[in-house]
């Protein structure tokens, strides 16, 4: 995928839409591979005890998986030289079943000079925002 070219952006433009979903074994995986192996992403009991309404994806993952969209449409993951976000409210994986979240991503500031965009993701699951303040520094 090619670079966006700086000088064709304008602030509020829409870079592009996804949705992702998590199962459990995407949890497992992820465990596996992060070394987080809190029970609450994978045990009912121990989520529901810690009060959740039951097992969550780990926050990490979230904010890994949805960057993606920032990353691909600038055409290199290391354009991105800046990421965060805000957890909002926990992602609730069902099982058996899915977690669907959607990530839209919209053009917040474009600085020429620096040549650098911020683009700004927003990111629900059934309409309630689970990342705030979600901010994906790009440079072009």
């Amino acid at each position: 995928m090619s670079r966006p070219d700086i000088a064709d952006l304008a602030v509020g433009d829409v870079i592009g839409t996804r949705t992702v979903t998590f199962d459990r074994a995407a949890l497992v995986r992820y465990a596996g591979a992060s070394g987080d192996f809190n029970p609450i992403h994978w045990n009912d009991k121990v989520a529901e005890g810690a009060g959740l309404p039951g097992v969550i994806a780990h926050g990490m993952l979230t904010m890994g998986t949805v960057v993606g969209l920032a990353a691909e449409w600038a055409g290199d993951p290391g354009a991105v030289v800046d990421y965060q976000a805000r957890f909002t409210k926990p992602v609730e994986v069902p099982n058996p079943g899915t977690a669907s979240i959607e990530v839209t991503g919209t053009i917040g500031v474009i600085d020429v000079e620096a040549g650098t965009v911020r683009v700004d993701l927003a990111v629900t699951v059934d309409g309630a925002k689970v990342l705030g303040r979600t901010q994906v520094l790009v440079r072009l």
